[in-house]
């Protein structure tokens, strides 16, 4: 938790200059929503799962047409692969998650003032290890010759690039983003022969009340 007292000091403080010069145009919002996650990876096999997001933003002015947004958000992301109990033949699927924390500061560009504009910009990720269920912990991932146990030390931060768009009215906005790891994902795994190259890429559906 302590990481994460400096962003949300610096979410209320952006919010609190902010409104020096512009009140009425700052706003500090909450957001719910679902994820779409999938792990670009050619070492195995695995499909997109749904997870979800809840957070806090602040969306203000910025300079003529563009706001900046600011938000951290909590995750939880899941995807699915084969496993096997005999390394090399794979019988059945599992679900993985990975929860965590993103941190996330765009421009945004106002197409209709407060009803549409595009977004783009950086998304920084704290993770957990790779979860799953710890009774197939020494199952083998796909037709690798890695247990589960070997693979759940994934790499724990990331970088990643959004961008997206938002509809909606001033109180009331929706939010639709694509997001893309440029760090990769299974990099920190510490295995004999193991150079796995992944990048985590995710679609995201949000909705937003501004107070």
């Amino acid at each position: 938790m302590r990481h994460l007292i400096l962003p949300i000091v610096a979410l209320f403080s952006f919010n609190a200059f902010s409104q020096m010069d512009y009140k009425d145009s700052n706003r500090i919002g909450i957001f719910g929503g679902i994820t779409s996650f999938d792990l670009q990876t050619n070492d195995f096999t695995n499909k997109s799962g749904i997870g979800w997001t809840v957070g806090a933003g602040i969306r203000g002015n910025f300079y003529n047409d563009f706001d900046m947004i600011y938000t951290i958000g909590f995750f939880e992301s899941k995807f699915s692969a084969p496993i096997a109990p005999v390394a090399g033949f794979p019988t059945q699927e599992t679900d993985f998650k990975i929860q965590g924390v993103q941190i996330a500061l765009m421009p945004s560009y106002n197409i209709v003032y407060n009803h549409l504009s595009i977004e783009a910009g950086p998304v920084f990720q704290a993770n957990s290890k790779l979860g799953y269920k710890k009774d197939f912990e020494n199952y083998y991932m796909d037709k690798l010759p890695y247990t589960l146990n070997d693979m759940e030390k994934v790499n724990s931060f990331n970088f990643l690039g959004a961008v997206g768009f938002t509809a909606g009215i001033r109180e009331l906005r929706a939010s639709f983003r694509y997001m893309y790891g440029f760090s990769n994902f299974l990099g920190k795994i510490d295995q004999p022969g193991a150079n796995f190259k992944s990048h985590p890429s995710t679609l995201v559906g949000t909705l937003t009340v501004f107070f």
